[in-house]
């Protein structure tokens, strides 16, 4: 296995790999001996709560599914996702989804029209996500039981609300205190024209929703020393599509 796009990544054990680690799940599952070239060319930059590691992983098990043509059960083929990490199964079906649990138990949700998003990835921040969590210092039951206002009637709401999507994200404050330059790039994007924003993740990359792909180029031009990426939200159709190479 080889890795280009990551200089870091390229220097550690391929064993550690989700990659590597999703095909050799799949070998061991249905009892493969022969093995198989990989050579991952990582775009996403890794530890910016943009998913790139977990996206892999699946791109990775439905494609040596297709290689061998082989089948798995469904749930087992989530069973195996899930064990390489909790938001892992999101990125074997796209689209807007609910997770609940570990965040391995996706429920889908209505697609949004289509939208124009900015990323904006720092180049200096790094932060770990287990540094995050206790930051955070999250109690699972908090989210649910014995609070005045649950934070699951409120997602439950912005769910089924016309206004918009209602972005939140509870690692915002400990991040921003910790990092303030991510706050201030939030604020500049709202500044540039953003409709919302919000850190992605638990960090350290923040993305702002721009009405068109052109005012995310411009607001772009206004982040030099970051990494920048003009993108668009995906259907789950659309999203499945692309996954299996059609249009």
């Amino acid at each position: 296995m080889s890795i280009q796009g990551n200089s870091v990544l390229s220097q550690e054990p391929f064993q550690k790999n989700l990659v590597y680690r999703a095909v050799d799940a799949l070998r061991h599952e249905l009892k493969i001996r022969s093995g198989v070239e990989i050579e991952l060319r990582k775009t996403i930059p890794s530890g910016r709560g943009l998913g790139g590691g977990s996206s892999d992983a699946a791109a990775a098990l439905l494609g040596y599914l297709r290689l061998s043509e082989r089948k798995l059960p469904l749930p087992r083929v989530l069973e195996i996702a899930s064990s390489l990490g909790a938001d892992v199964p999101f990125f074997l079906f796209g689209g807007r989804a609910l997770g609940i649990s570990r965040g391995n138990e996706i429920y889908p949700l209505p697609d949004i029209p289509k939208l124009s998003v900015l990323i904006v990835s720092p180049r200096d921040t790094h932060v770990p996500t287990l540094d995050a969590y206790r930051w955070l210092k999250a109690r699972p039951l908090t989210l649910t039981k014995g609070a005045a206002d649950p934070k699951l009637w409120m997602f439950c709401a912005l769910c089924w609300s016309a206004q918009g999507s209602g972005l939140s994200n509870d690692f915002e404050r400990p991040v921003f205190q910790r990092h303030p330059r991510l706050d201030k790039i939030k604020r500049v994007l709202l500044q540039r024209g953003a409709a919302e924003a919000s850190l992605a993740g638990s960090g350290s990359a923040v993305f702002g929703v721009f009405p068109s792909p052109a005012q995310a180029r411009r607001a772009a031009v206004g982040f030099p020393d970051d990494q920048t990426f003009v993108c668009e939200t995906l259907s789950r159709d659309r999203y499945v599509r692309k996954m299996q190479g059609t249009r």
